[in-house]
């Protein structure tokens, strides 16, 4: 038989050494274990998996944050510039294009009689949709309108 270690204690009955036995068998089933997940490739590529999409939609959320506050902070931007360059436009220029657009609302008007008229149901229900939703972003349209009138008419009169 082989020698125990020094500083492990020798059995002194039978019962002591069928204990020691047991527990070394329990150490060694649990050595055995963790070494099995060692080598359980297709396991560890799972966990790693399920960690990094949890990463990746967790940074997804993060970013989605950002832009979120980034766009509004554009967009109070881009306002303020237009509000800015509303102030500068003179009078008879906002006259201009005030009627401008009142002809223009008249022509789309009798664009949409006759469309309407003549148009199909399905792309009839499309183009609705499609009003609404430039009716409920109106102020963005407008707005957007203006800014470029303005570049416009700037850079017509650098070109002068």
């Amino acid at each position: 038989m082989t020698q125990p270690p020094h500083d492990e204690p020798t059995a002194e009955g039978p019962e002591e050494l069928r204990e020691q036995v047991e527990q070394t068998r329990t150490e060694l089933g649990r050595t055995v274990e963790a070494l099995a997940a060692r080598t359980d490739v297709k396991a560890r590529t799972q966990e790693k998996a399920a960690q990094v999409r949890e990463q990746a939609g967790a940074k997804a959320d993060e970013l989605k944050d950002r832009a979120t506050v980034k766009a509004g902070e554009l967009k109070a931007r881009a306002a303020d510039l237009a509000h800015q360059a509303q102030d500068r436009v003179p009078a008879p220029v906002r006259d201009t294009a005030a009627k401008a657009a009142e002809q223009a609302r008249a022509k789309a008007a009798r664009a949409g009689r006759t469309w309407q008229e003549n148009a199909p149901g399905p792309v009839r229900h499309t183009t609705a949709e499609g009003a609404r939703m430039a009716r409920d972003n109106r102020k963005v349209l407008l707005t957007a309108a203006g800014v470029a009138a303005v570049v416009w008419l700037a850079c017509r009169r650098r070109t002068k």
